[in-house]
């Protein structure tokens, strides 16, 4: 069977490693693909964003199986697409991608089906969002309405830094994000104390299945410090994410999502990523929706799970997810994000990178912002490479994990030092 996977990231990278390695397979290609994917004699690169282009290349070359990464193309419609011409792909459908695309959808829809959320409003006049954001005071969050790339979010610790975004994002609208209604749209919500958590499940439409409990840490800076970023690290499983934790997250958040979407008419396939605020009794609050699996969560999980994912995905897309055990590593995995000079505002591109090691069973670097040149493999995004690295504890997998990293070089490199910080503390 040959399979496509859509998307240039490091969690496309990741995926498109894991279905290679399925005895069903005999070829996995990837669209666009990055420089990681290019060097990797398993895996084939094809050069093509357009939709209903790499949907008569799907056609062509007879792909048995699409699976989508990232945000963008499932927006788009890409899964209406290929189904429409009689294509196998994994993922929501443009409406469902929703619960992503916009955050005014996803706060309707989770008050509406009495999913636990934070409290809110939504706002396209800046005069009334600095009236509400008077009104509530700091700390506050104020999210753009659309996708912005992970960048969209302030959490204001200031009642200036809350004004400021408002004008950043509605005034100015910097982001140039545009949603349903043409224009600019904020959502503005209290803030929530406690851990965070990402909760991923594949969905088929009825059946549901977990995946491995991971957690990120989106600022720049060690110990939690500078600005939000898409993530910066990984690591599964998270312990905050205890059995009590799990069964509620199950029962308070994933099913009612996937009953009201089904309720809506607005089936849900795909992967689905809750992220969860825990707070100290153990009560998670959903914080938001994605379509996709995280970045950089991908890649540890990816790194554990020792079923065969192409069978997984077979069942995910005719209604067979309730069939499916995954079976995972006992061993936790660990990864941190090498990101580009700049990262998360400006990053500069085209840096050499040098001293990247051979791939072995217990560490990879998963390429995200990489391409390949005359031979060498250069920065072209943000978030350059995530080094992911398997031990039997997170403090081992966190010294293999910066082991296997110290002999990666590009100028102006930015990492944390403290990944899986949170988890040692436990």
């Amino acid at each position: 069977m040959k399979v496509l996977v859509v998307g240039n990231g490091g969690r496309e990278h990741a995926m498109a490693w894991k279905l290679a390695q399925s005895p069903r397979v005999q070829q996995v290609y990837v669209a666009p693909g990055n420089g990681g994917t290019a060097r990797d004699k398993t895996l084939v690169n094809v050069p093509i964003t357009d939709i209903p282009q790499l949907r008569q290349w799907a056609q062509d070359n007879q792909i048995g199986l699409t699976v989508v990464g990232p945000e963008a193309p499932l927006a788009a419609g890409i899964v209406d697409d290929f189904r429409a011409h009689g294509l196998r792909i994994f993922g929501p459908t443009q409406k469902a991608a929703q619960l992503e695309s916009s955050k005014a959808f996803s706060k309707a829809f989770m008050e509406r089906h009495n999913i636990p959320t934070a409290e809110f409003e939504t706002f396209t006049d800046p005069v009334a969002a600095h009236a509400y954001v008077d009104r509530k005071g700091a700390p506050i969050v104020v999210k753009a309405d659309g996708l912005a790339a992970g960048k969209g979010v302030v959490v204001a610790m200031s009642l200036a830094e809350a004004h400021e975004a408002i004008d950043f994002m509605l005034v100015d609208n910097t982001l140039g994000v545009t949603h349903n209604a043409g224009g600019a749209r904020v959502v503005i919500e209290e803030f929530l104390q406690g851990e965070e958590a990402s909760f991923i499940v594949l969905c088929d439409g009825k059946n549901v299945t977990a995946l491995a409990t991971s957690q990120d840490h989106k600022r720049l800076l060690d110990a939690d410090q500078g600005p939000n970023t898409g993530g910066m690290g990984a690591y599964s499983p998270a312990p905050v994410v205890t059995a009590e934790v799990h069964a509620r997250a199950m029962r308070e958040v994933i099913m009612p999502t996937i009953k009201g979407m089904e309720k809506d008419g607005i089936p849900y396939t795909g992967f689905l990523y809750a992220g969860l605020m825990i707070d100290a009794q153990g009560k998670p609050k959903t914080l938001e929706f994605n379509c996709r699996m995280g970045d950089p969560e991908t890649q540890p999980i990816l790194m554990r799970l020792k079923s065969d994912l192409v069978e997984v995905m077979l069942a995910a897309t005719s209604e067979g997810l309730d069939k499916i055990d995954l079976e995972w590593d006992r061993r936790v995995a660990l990864g941190v994000v090498m990101a580009a000079a700049g990262y998360p505002l400006n990053p500069r591109k085209g840096d050499a990178i040098s001293g990247l090691p051979a791939d072995a069973e217990d560490a990879m670097v998963f390429h995200a912002g990489t391409t390949e040149k005359d031979g060498q493999i250069l920065t072209s995004g943000g978030r350059v490479l995530c080094v992911t690295a398997l031990a039997d504890s997170v403090r081992l997998a966190q010294q293999k994990a910066y082991q296997t990293a110290s002999s990666i070089q590009f100028d102006g490199m930015q990492f944390r030092k403290d990944i899986g910080y949170r988890a040692i503390k436990h």
